[in-house]
């Protein structure tokens, strides 16, 4: 990679290069379930990050980190009505009322499925268990797991669950936004 590429400037609030910057095109997208981001470590600095983006979109979503060298408080994961974004595991009954605060896993695949390990609130939680994706779904990569994709287009795709198609609507809109002009540019940097 040449030097002038790897050196270009990102963007503080969506941490893409700032020839690609969306910050202009992020909507506000008022939701009555809480979004939890729980992030891992890893992602924060990653220009692939999406959960970053997903947060400044939604109002009542939060970011928590997980694996820096300061704990974190992880009481939030324990209040009543949480439920887990997860692909795996039993879903929430279909007669549970509807989450109050969703936790999203943003990391690696690998990463999300040890989150899970080593943290065992996380494993208490209902799951909203999203079918996988459709075929055609714009991706800038293609993902280890069969259900996987980007935590945008999982939030996307969790708000549309929770709260209709035309909450989501928005984000899915991001999301599609992001990779049309990362891909135009054939590289995040």
């Amino acid at each position: 990679m040449s030097s002038r590429l790897a050196s270009r400037p990102r963007c503080a609030r969506c941490n893409l290069s700032r020839h690609l910057c969306l910050c202009a095109e992020i909507p506000q997208v008022p939701t009555r379930t809480r979004i939890l981001l729980l992030q891992h470590v890893m992602e924060i600095a990653k220009k692939s990050n999406t959960g970053r983006v997903a947060a400044l979109a939604m109002p009542n979503s939060q970011v928590i980190i997980h694996g820096a060298p300061i704990g974190t408080d992880l009481e939030l994961l324990s209040e009543p009505g949480t439920w887990l974004l997860y692909p795996d595991g039993p879903s929430a009954p279909p007669d549970a009322p509807p989450p109050r605060q969703l936790v999203v896993l943003d990391a690696s695949w690998s990463q999300a499925r040890r989150m899970t390990q080593r943290l065992p609130v996380l494993r208490t939680l209902p799951r909203l268990v999203l079918p996988p994706p459709e075929p055609g779904l714009l991706r800038l990569r293609e993902p280890s797991h069969p259900s996987g994709m980007s935590t945008l287009d999982a939030v996307a795709r969790a708000v549309e669950a929770l709260e209709g198609r035309e909450v989501a609507e928005p984000l899915e809109r991001l999301a599609a936004l992001r990779v049309q002009r990362i891909a135009a540019c054939g590289t995040l940097n």
